[in-house]
């Protein structure tokens, strides 16, 4: 009965192996890759591009106070 058991686990685990290499392999052609890469390049620019307005929108709201406080005209 123990050599059916141990049978058993190993061909599960080397199914398993087997199905998880299958899909690292799929992921990593190059086409793959380069579709996962133009998606994260689109989403960085995006994301910079947030980032430059959220700070172009923040020093002009403390442009707008420092003149306020300083008495200083547009």
């Amino acid at each position: 009965m123990g050599r059916l058991f141990w049978f058993t686990v190993g061909a599960g685990a080397t199914a398993y192996a087997v199905v998880k290499a299958r899909g690292y392999a799929h992921r990593s052609n190059p086409e793959a890759l380069g579709r996962r890469g133009t998606g994260t390049a689109a989403g960085i620019t995006g994301s910079v591009r947030d980032f430059a307005a959220r700070v172009r929108a923040a020093s002009a709201e403390r442009e707008a106070e420092l003149r306020g406080t300083l008495g200083l005209s547009d």
